[in-house]
């Protein structure tokens, strides 16, 4: 028989409302549990709630609320404490039996409707196809994963999305940079931009495309210099320099595209797609799917900017200066207005990411999730407000910050070997440490805090490495199951009346906290809350293990005590489940 004590005590608590309060019927019960044991299972604030509609001291209304609770033989005690909490004791069988509900909803416990089926969109990485990802990448990735797979858990209908940044100059400078090297492996010298992209990478993507079509897009003329302005010198890092240097790239891309004419983009869509591939195989070794592949491309291709930009015209949010075409976004709570045209023609990264929003809206979502890095916090207002500006609502657009971690070893910044250049690789980091102790260290703290992550102690195997720890209490009751060798479906009719000891008590009290923590982490998007709570549920159940004998003579109290454990481990999978960690039966 499965039992809610939270949704029992509510109901309670709704029955004596309606005698007291009769008029006040709909207002929400809030149940907590008090910090101190002494205070009871559950306590509720509902007569201050209610002090000022009634115009009644809490006390005194409190007084009212328990007289007319119904009895409940799963109660033990009602008291009403300090200036009107009303506090509630369950009986002790009332506390074990969720250890029979765990069993018996298994890999279901802890799952709600709090989401009410709401379909929720959950954008993150989103890292433009240009390079491999970094760790900082991986932190978004681990963060997204893990929220979406808790807001699923919770009860929404969660659809998981990568925007490809696929339009734009970033990309011509991708293929550009490509093709340099793929030049340079056929005899064609020409200086490297040092605004191109870097790494290995980059040369491998060149080896490809000389392996699949040898030399054939080698120009026999080295035209691919004619009027681009000259470098200045590496040393200088002044505002004109970088002018220069920006100057010279365009120019090499005007070249580039010129002299490879209609095989530009096939250049263009081969380091796209390897970068992509490359992105996509990273992410899926570690755990992290996306439902939907969404192309900034296709915001062109169907006229939903040039759309989107008229609508923001007609309701007068846009104006012209200077021949470039600026929204108003001052209007809104940003510090200036944005460009989203320029005087060129050519649409802004802002058009884009507008027009991405209104498609987001427009495909029907009842709530929208940006993950973002926390260097894009300043882009929230300017967003809210073109959001606001299209008279959608911009209550419906949450946005959560990451920010990036810093990798440390023997207690100093780690440098570790990369072969993309001056930052560290997603996949160097989990060849390192391992996809589950990167998942569960990217989540470990609340995703805007900044994170610093111990390289040594993720490879640890110690009660300091909340991974192993958390894993290792799954593991010894897997242990613990096979010295038994009993049939475990035999469990769900353990006499749970026999765990009565103090160790007992927490554990059971730590089960049914589950669904409580599951439903806070899905309302505060705080995957972390999660992974706080098993840490502690391993906790007590190596302290637990530790202190009492589980396999005895009495096969009724073992069996019991079986039954707990494999409640326990039942958790540990849910929750690690959620957190992308696996749950090994051997350690």
């Amino acid at each position: 028989m499965t039992f809610d004590s939270r949704e029992h005590i509510t109901g309670l608590l709704q029955v004596a409302l309606a005698s007291v309060a009769p008029e006040h019927t709909e207002t929400p019960i809030h149940l907590e549990r008090p910090k101190q044991a002494s205070h009871g299972d559950f306590a509720t604030n509902l007569p201050m709630q209610l002090a000022r509609a009634l115009k009644q001291a809490p006390r005194a209304i409190a007084e009212r609320i328990v007289s007319a609770l119904p009895t409940s033989p799963l109660v033990s005690e009602v008291s009403i404490a300090g200036a009107g909490f009303i506090n509630f004791t369950l009986q002790a069988d009332a506390k074990t039996r969720v250890v029979s509900t765990v069993l018996a909803q298994a890999s279901d416990f802890g799952r709600s409707t709090l989401g009410q089926n709401a379909r929720v969109l959950v954008e993150f990485v989103s890292a433009n196809p240009t390079g491999p990802l970094h760790v900082g990448h991986g932190r978004g990735a681990a963060y997204g994963a893990s929220l979406s797979d808790l807001l699923a858990f919770a009860g929404w209908d969660v659809t998981r999305e990568y925007y490809v940044n696929d339009a734009g100059r970033q990309m011509d400078i991708l293929a550009i940079s490509t093709w340099i090297r793929y030049l340079d492996q056929h005899g064609v010298s020409i200086d490297y931009p040092p605004n191109g992209y870097q790494g290995d990478y980059v040369r491998e993507m060149a080896r490809q495309l000389t392996n699949a079509h040898g030399d054939k897009y080698v120009r026999s003329k080295v035209v691919v210099l004619e009027g681009t302005p000259g470098l200045p010198d590496a040393s200088r890092a002044d505002d004109e320099a970088k002018t220069q240097r920006e100057l010279h790239l365009d120019a090499l891309i005007a070249n580039g595209k010129k002299l490879l004419g209609e095989d530009w983009p096939y250049v263009h869509q081969h380091a796209l797609s390897e970068q992509l591939a490359d992105g996509r195989d990273d992410l899926d070794g570690f755990g992290v799917d996306f439902q939907n592949w969404f192309s900034e491309n296709s915001l062109f291709d169907t006229g939903l900017v040039a759309r989107c930009l008229e609508k923001l015209d007609a309701a007068g949010h846009i104006y012209e200066q200077n021949g470039a075409r600026w929204f108003r976004s001052t209007d809104f709570g940003d510090e200036k207005d944005r460009v989203v045209q320029r005087d060129n023609g050519l649409y802004t990264y802002f058009a884009s990411d507008i027009a991405y929003h209104l498609n987001k809206y427009e495909r029907g979502f009842d709530r929208m999730i940006n993950i973002w890095g926390a260097d894009h916090h300043g882009y929230i207002p300017r967003v809210k407000g073109a959001v606001q500006a299209l008279a959608l609502d911009p209550a419906k657009l949450d946005i959560a910050l990451v920010q990036f971690a810093v990798l440390y070893r023997n207690g100093e910044k780690a440098s570790m070997s990369t072969r993309s250049g001056d930052y560290v690789t997603l996949r160097s980091l989990r060849a390192e440490v391992g996809d589950d102790a990167c998942r569960f260290f990217y989540v470990l703290r609340k995703a805007d805090q900044h994170l610093d992550f111990d390289l040594d102690l993720a490879k640890s195997q110690s009660a300091d490495n909340p991974v192993y720890y958390i894993q290792y209490a799954h593991a010894r009751i897997c242990s613990l199951m096979a010295q038994w060798n009993g049939v475990e479906a035999d469990l769900k009719d353990a006499n749970l009346g026999l765990l009565t000891n103090p160790r007992e008590a927490a554990l059971t009290a730590f089960l049914g906290r589950f669904p409580e923590v599951i439903d806070a982490a899905a309302r505060d998007l705080a995957p972390h809350q999660v992974a706080f709570y098993l840490r502690d549920l391993a906790a007590e159940f190596h302290g637990y293990y530790n202190a009492e004998r589980m396999l005895l003579d009495d096969a009724e109290l073992t069996c019991a005590r079986l039954a707990l454990s494999v409640a326990v481990r039942q958790v540990i999978r849910n929750g690690m489940t959620l957190l992308g960690v696996s749950c090994p039966e051997s350690m």
